[in-house]
């Protein structure tokens, strides 16, 4: 079934001393007017349009730590991505899971933020979850246009990219409430969306966050016009049944790896990463 990657902790059940984090209030690189400066065709979008980063939901403040288990292991992740054992680096990837509430958006927020930070790549992350939209909330912003403007045609690409707080990292939001998501996200239209935003620039990774299978039919049409799909399982809650169900519809050599969501961590895990972190402040913070 792919790579599967676990020691992802629970992330988000600690909240006692978390302060709000606001993030960079610098627009990312990749936002709309680089877009545009870069061949965008389309002009540039109106200045309300061009919303400012928001306070991101506290579980995703803590969970992208410099340094800990849930961190290291979506840099873990990152790694398997960006330097496959064959074949070119993927550059569309579709982030899913079987049922839902199994974390698969939280898990691809992270990655999103992840590819961001390297050195060589962009990130759009689409939010094709049109029945229940979430990185809007991940990122705090205000889901007033997004994909499904873009799909009904009534707003240009360029008008709905936000920035979302990390440089490199923009944000395609669902949109307004759609009536019939399944044709939406089937359509032509968007597929030839993901072909488009995927391919126009060598330096660009696209992480679409799609509805569970097994609560929507579209997530298998788009599954076939990605490069691959990084499937979240939940830790103790998944049915094998379902898991084995849809590696077979989305068809297992598709499947870029298997993350485990919500993992507790051992007393070994505890022990390996905060020696890592004991190395961290070795080398990063040590005195000059």
């Amino acid at each position: 079934m792919g790579k599967v990657f676990d020691a992802l902790k629970r992330a988000g059940e600690s909240k006692d001393s978390v302060q709000e984090n606001v993030v960079a209030q610098q627009l990312p690189k990749m936002d709309i007017t680089e877009a545009t400066s870069k061949g965008e065709s389309e002009p540039a979008p109106p200045e309300k349009a061009r919303t400012a980063p928001g306070v991101w939901d506290e579980r995703l403040s803590l969970a992208t730590a410099t340094t800990g288990p849930v961190a290291e292991s979506i840099r873990a992740l990152r790694t398997r991505i960006l330097f496959p054992s064959s074949g070119p680096i993927p550059r569309s990837i579709l982030v899913t899971s079987a049922a839902p509430g199994e974390g698969k958006s939280f898990i691809c927020a992270n990655l999103g933020i992840s590819l961001a930070q390297g050195m060589d790549n962009y990130c759009l992350l689409v939010d094709c979850d049109l029945r229940r939209p979430t990185q809007h909330d991940l990122f705090g912003l205000e889901n007033r246009a997004g994909l499904s403007d873009y799909l009904q045609q009534k707003k240009q690409l360029s008008e709905l990219l936000v920035p979302s707080g990390v440089d490199k990292l923009s944000v395609l939001q669902a949109g307004a409430h759609s009536i019939n998501p399944a044709e939406l996200l089937s359509s032509a239209s968007m597929v030839g969306l993901v072909e488009e935003i995927s391919r126009r620039y060598d330096d660009r990774i696209v992480l679409l966050d799609s509805p569970p299978l097994h609560a929507a039919s579209e997530t298998a049409v788009l599954a076939q016009h990605v490069d691959g799909v990084v499937l979240v399982v939940r830790y103790g809650a998944s049915r094998r049944e379902y898991v084995k169900a849809l590696a077979d519809t989305i068809g297992r050599e598709k499947i870029l790896g298997v993350v485990f969501n919500a993992y507790k961590a051992t007393v070994l895990d505890y022990k390996v990463f905060g020696y890592y972190e004991y190395q961290q402040d070795y080398y990063v913070n040590r005195p000059k």
